[in-house]
C-alpha cells in the first residue's frame, strides 16, 4: 500500500490531464527558483555597490573627479548611473552658458529620475513572473485534482462494489496536484514578497539620494565649472 501511494507511483498512475498539470506546475516552479536565485543574488549585489559608492561620495572626493571615474565604469551601482546622469547634464547645461539656478536644478533633477525610473524598471524585472507563479498555481493545481477525481469517479462507475480501497488511490493522484500547485506558489509568494520589501528600501535610497545631491548641485550652480566642490 504505501508503495502503490507513493508520490512517483500516483503521479505514474494519474490521468493524461493530470500529468500535464503537474508537468506545468514543475516547470513553472523550476522556473521560480532560478527567478528567485537570481533576483537574490542581483539584489544583494545592488545593495553592496550602493553602500560601496554612498561611501565614496561621502567621503569628500571632488564631483569632477568622481564623475570621471563613474563615467568610465561599465557596470557600475544604480547610484552611481544616477549620480553621472544628473551630473551629465548639470555640465552641459553649463556648458551652454545656463546660468539659471533653477535651470540646472530642473535639468539635472529631470536626468536623475529618469535614471532613477530605468534602475527601479531592472530592479522590478521578472517580479511579476513571480506574483503570477503565487497566485495562479493553486489553481492550476486545483484544476488538476478536480479533473483527477472527475475521473476517479468515472472509473468508479464500472464498479459494482465500492470501497475506500477503490476510491482513495483515484482521490490521492488527484490531490497531488493541488500538493504541488501549493509546492509552486508558496515560495514564490514569499519571495515575491521579501524582494519587494527590499526594491521598496532601495528605492528609498536611490530618491533621498537625488534629494540630496540636488542639494549639492544647487549650492554649486553659482560657482565655477571646474570647482564643483561639495
Amino acid at each position: 500500500m504505501n508503495q502503490d501511494l507513493s508520490i512517483i507511483s500516483l503521479i505514474m498512475h494519474a490521468s493524461l490531464t493530470v500529468q500535464l498539470v503537474i508537468a506545468a506546475l514543475l516547470l513553472v516552479s523550476l522556473a521560480s527558483w532560478a527567478v528567485i536565485f537570481s533576483k537574490l543574488f542581483a539584489l544583494s549585489r545592488v545593495k553592496a555597490r550602493n553602500e560601496e559608492f554612498e561611501q565614496e561620495f561621502w567621503s569628500g572626493k571632488n564631483l569632477n573627479d568622481l564623475y570621471n571615474s563613474v563615467s568610465n565604469q561599465q557596470d557600475g551601482a544604480p547610484l552611481e548611473r544616477i549620480f553621472a546622469s544628473g551630473m551629465r547634464e548639470f555640465l552641459k547645461l553649463r556648458e551652454r552658458r545656463v546660468v539659471e539656478t533653477s535651470a540646472l536644478l530642473d535639468g539635472a533633477r529631470r536626468a536623475m529620475r529618469a535614471s532613477f525610473q530605468r534602475e527601479l524598471d531592472a530592479m522590478e524585472s521578472h517580479l511579476s513572473f513571480l506574483a503570477s507563479v503565487g497566485s495562479v498555481s493553486p489553481y492550476v493545481g486545483l484544476f488538476g485534482t478536480i479533473w483527477g477525481i472527475m475521473h476517479a469517479f468515472v472509473g468508479l462507475s464500472n464498479l459494482t462494489q465500492v470501497t475506500l480501497a477503490t476510491v482513495a488511490p483515484g482521490i490521492a493522484e488527484a490531490l497531488v496536484a493541488t500538493a504541488i500547485g501549493l509546492f509552486a506558489a508558496i515560495p514564490a509568494v514569499l519571495a515575491y514578497n521579501r524582494f519587494a520589501r527590499q526594491i521598496d528600501r532601495n528605492a528609498i535610497t536611490l530618491e533621498s539620494f537625488i534629494e540630496e545631491f540636488s542639494n549639492i548641485l544647487q549650492r554649486n550652480a553659482g560657482q565655477p565649472a571646474p570647482a564643483a566642490a561639495r
